[in-house]
């Protein structure tokens, strides 16, 4: 399970699974610890994402999973 908090430290999703729809990517889960949620990522919205990117970040990107957590 993965989870993402808000800055005070709150939950504020809990991601259970991850699962392919076709071309499309499934998140399922929970809001504020109890809303269950599925949410469809397309390949059009993950490219307008990838908008969102700079060179700075795509570098923490890169070493973001052998960081400290």
């Amino acid at each position: 399970m993965m989870r993402i908090f808000a800055p005070d430290n709150s939950e504020l999703m809990q991601v259970s699974a991850l699962e392919r729809d076709g071309n499309h990517l499934v998140m399922k889960g929970k809001v504020m610890g109890a809303l269950p949620m599925t949410a469809l990522l397309s390949p059009a919205e993950a490219r307008q994402g990838l908008k969102l990117l700079n060179f700075r970040l795509v570098l923490f990107l890169l070493t973001f999973l052998f960081r400290r957590g």
